[in-house]
């Protein structure tokens, strides 16, 4: 998990009026969210050979112009997972780059009307002409919790995981609920037991595609575990030596076994 700030070296700006020039960065994405990187695995220096659908001017990285672009291609770029792991920095704004990318492509037309949106630079929204909506960016936000009995850890093995990974309890913000509320709730509804001694522990931006990760640590309180044997499939408690850590650590789920493991 990346722990410094994004800000250290991006300066956040937004237009649509302003083309690239020589030297800027080009942060190229296809339908399929990869970034394009050159054999060299570095980005693009001009796009005379990619078929534009639109070019964001983003802000300042490193000093330079930075853009986000979409491109109308059938070939394969580089998943942003797979950035991570040779170039942590690179990752780091590339995930800003494809939020804003995401949240341009499916607000162009404003969803209540259909007009063609415009966009405000002062504010990072796009604004319908006729109607007055306004489109902000979209955010997730998702809780991820890691619970503590004693010497072991609760983790459960979700539907949507491979056969052998067991995982953290994490799950949605619902309408109408606290970030506290939803880890009681998703952690009673997941594996039907209770929690006390809830403490927020850190967030990290997740684009994939578009989730705030809110973790916390908690205590065991009351209650057998209890599956609904649909999204997830089973769950039981850990000691820190029979955890298989992930093969990354990517994520703040693997931050947080990471935090468990050493406090024993």
């Amino acid at each position: 998990m990346i722990e410094k700030s994004l800000y250290e070296n991006y300066q956040i700006d937004f237009s649509d009026n302003i083309a690239p020039a020589t030297d800027d960065i080009l942060f190229v994405f296809n339908d399929e969210r990869e970034l394009f990187l050159t054999d060299d695995n570095e980005l693009p220096e001009n796009l005379d050979n990619f078929n534009v659908d639109f070019c964001l001017f983003i802000g300042h990285y490193n000093g330079k112009k930075a853009f986000v672009v979409n491109v109308e291609t059938s070939d394969s770029f580089c998943p942003l997972q797979e950035v991570y792991e040779f170039n942590h920095d690179l990752y780091h704004i590339a995930g800003k780059a494809v939020l804003v990318r995401d949240w341009y492509l499916s607000h162009r037309f404003c969803g209540r009307c259909g007009v063609r949106t415009l966009l405000d630079e002062k504010d990072m929204m796009l604004k319908c002409p006729s109607c007055g909506q306004v489109h902000y960016p979209r955010i997730a936000p998702a809780i991820i919790v890691a619970i503590r009995k004693g010497d072991e850890l609760l983790m459960a093995k979700h539907s949507y995981h491979d056969n052998i990974r067991y995982a953290l309890i994490a799950g949605f913000v619902e309408p109408g609920e606290t970030i506290e509320e939803a880890v009681h709730r998703e952690v009673l509804e997941e594996v039907g037991v209770r929690i006390k001694n809830l403490k927020y522990q850190r967030s990290q931006s997740w684009p994939f595609p578009n989730s705030l990760m809110l973790a916390f640590t908690a205590e065991y309180d009351s209650g057998d575990i209890k599956v609904d044997g649909d999204e997830i499939l089973k769950a039981k408690w850990f000691k820190k030596d029979e955890i298989i850590r992930y093969g990354s650590d990517i994520s703040i789920s693997d931050w947080l076994i990471q935090k468990f493991i050493y406090s024993i």
